[in-house]
């Protein structure tokens, strides 16, 4: 992973980057997937797997964790079940310990009380104890998936804070980027504005606010 892309984009917010690609034209918003503590925070790039009901062929919710490198995101589509958990107390401390940077999952984990002890970044659907195992299987990894309506393939770029979850995809990311920087700082000057005493829609029309992530 490149530090210095995880430093770009950890300088942005996921609204700003929310309004750079809703002016580029990218689905980048994973709807309904949230931090389980508002203070969780990851930037890394996608390692993907796919669970799916268990059927008469069996399988098992698989031993997958070892072979994801540090600085990764573990983003697990469960296909948004909220009755079976695929992640947790022993797969948040082997990947706080290999360095993962965080787990997202359309769907649900568990044993949340270890991710905030650990400060592990885990965004989901919510939480409950049920296990997964016997009722679901894994069923793909390093494969593009689908988290929140967005499909995420191995290597795009994901961006998690107190509002939740964007995707940057890999082949858009300088594009992305740019953009996210120019509102960035747009925005920061408005604030700069109004604290100094401006009125708020004079510092808007003056860095074109209603206009910063309109596709163009």
């Amino acid at each position: 992973m490149s530090s210095s892309v995880a430093h770009s984009l950890g300088s942005l917010s996921c609204t700003d980057l929310s309004d750079a690609m809703d002016r580029l034209g990218i689905a980048c918003q994973c709807a309904g997937i949230m931090p389980l503590d508002r203070s969780f925070s990851l930037v890394g790039q996608a390692w993907t797997l796919r669970y799916a009901p268990i059927g008469h062929e069996g399988g098992t919710v698989g031993d997958f964790i070892d072979d994801i490198g540090e600085g990764s995101v573990v983003v697990i589509d469960n296909a948004g079940r909220t009755d079976v958990t695929v992640w947790g107390d022993l797969l948040t401390a082997t990947a706080s310990r290999r360095g993962i940077s965080g787990t997202v999952i359309d769907g649900i984990c568990r044993d949340v009380d270890r991710a905030m002890a650990l400060n592990y970044p885990l965004f989901a659907r919510g939480n409950w104890m049920r296990t997964g195992k016997d009722r679901v299987r894994l069923e793909v990894t390093q494969e593009p998936v689908q988290i929140g309506g967005i499909r995420v393939r191995p290597g795009d770029w994901l961006r998690g804070d107190g509002d939740g979850i964007v995707v940057v995809p890999q082949v858009s990311l300088d594009a992305v980027l740019e953009v996210a920087s120019e509102i960035h700082e747009a925005e920061e000057a408005i604030r700069t504005a109004v604290e100094n005493g401006a009125d708020l829609r004079a510092a808007r029309a003056q860095y074109n606010y209603h206009a910063l992530q309109t596709r163009r």
